[in-house]
C-alpha cells in the first residue's frame, strides 16, 4: 500500500471580520504586575502574524483578571 502525499499548499485561512478582535480582547487588571508583564504579548505575537500565540496571551491575562489563575 502506498500513501499519496499533498505536496500543494493551502490558501491560509481568513478569519470572520471581527474574530481576531474578539479573540484578542482582554483587559489586564490596574496595579497588576503579572497582567502588566503580560500585556505586550498578545500584540508582539499578532505583529508577528503568529494569532495562535497572541490569543493563548490574551487568554491568559483573561484568566488571571477573572481569578482563574
Amino acid at each position: 500500500m502506498t500513501t499519496k502525499h499533498k505536496t500543494t499548499q493551502e490558501p491560509p485561512v481568513v478569519l470572520p471580520m471581527g474574530f481576531e478582535a474578539w479573540l484578542l480582547d482582554c483587559a489586564p487588571v490596574a496595579g497588576c504586575k503579572v497582567c502588566a508583564a503580560n500585556w505586550k504579548q498578545p500584540n508582539a505575537a499578532r505583529s508577528k502574524g503568529n494569532i495562535t500565540q497572541a490569543a493563548r496571551h490574551a487568554t491568559e491575562i483573561r484568566d488571571h483578571a477573572s481569578g482563574v489563575h
